[in-house]
């Protein structure tokens, strides 16, 4: 139970995804358990941790920003709310073109930053956690995630002094830019 007596339900993230799979196969589920693992080993507390678990139902199931909320707490939905994708919460942001999209993607996270500094901290978890699956992704997209994540998740975890992310990522990164 949380503060305030709410329960928490058993099994939100697995529910919310069920039937959804990633490119490689397997259960999308595998996603977001692997994110809050990887917050998990970087002694993050368990807001962040939870909000890694959940870091993709707002943009990819029926679950709200409110519902969050309501279940696991406010500071837990604005971890999320950060994480999301703006283009993926707003309509009209939905229609821009890709670049501009991504544009504003980035924008938000780094706005959203200066609020809450856990939500790069989970941003970068997802990430780590995407390149380590890249493989399942044609190569023309692995190439451009690999120097999105050089030009700009790298020096995000290198400015918070997240080493083992920092390194992890760079690694991947350059495998699959110089192979």
């Amino acid at each position: 139970r949380r503060s305030g007596g709410r329960s928490i339900p058993r099994s939100t993230t697995p529910r919310a995804h069920e039937g959804q799979r990633r490119k490689s196969g397997e259960a999308y589920v595998t996603h977001p358990i692997a994110v809050a693992v990887l917050l998990a080993e970087q002694r993050m507390d368990v807001d962040t941790i939870v909000a890694g678990l959940l870091h993709d139902t707002v943009e990819d199931t029926e679950l709200t920003l409110d519902d969050i909320s309501f279940h696991f707490g406010p500071e837990v939905m604005e971890i999320v709310r950060g994480d999301s994708k703006m283009s993926k919460l707003c309509g009209e942001a939905a229609a821009l073109p890709a670049d501009e999209r991504k544009e504003l993607n980035h924008r938000n996270m780094l706005l959203a930053m200066g609020d809450d500094w856990r939500i790069v901290v989970v941003k970068l978890a997802d990430r780590l956690h995407n390149m380590r699956t890249l493989e399942h992704m044609p190569r023309h997209k692995q190439v451009a995630i690999a120097r999105e994540t050089l030009q700009i998740f790298v020096p995000l975890a290198r400015r918070l002094g997240i080493e083992t992310l920092e390194r992890e990522l760079t690694d991947i990164s350059v495998e699959y830019i110089f192979p």
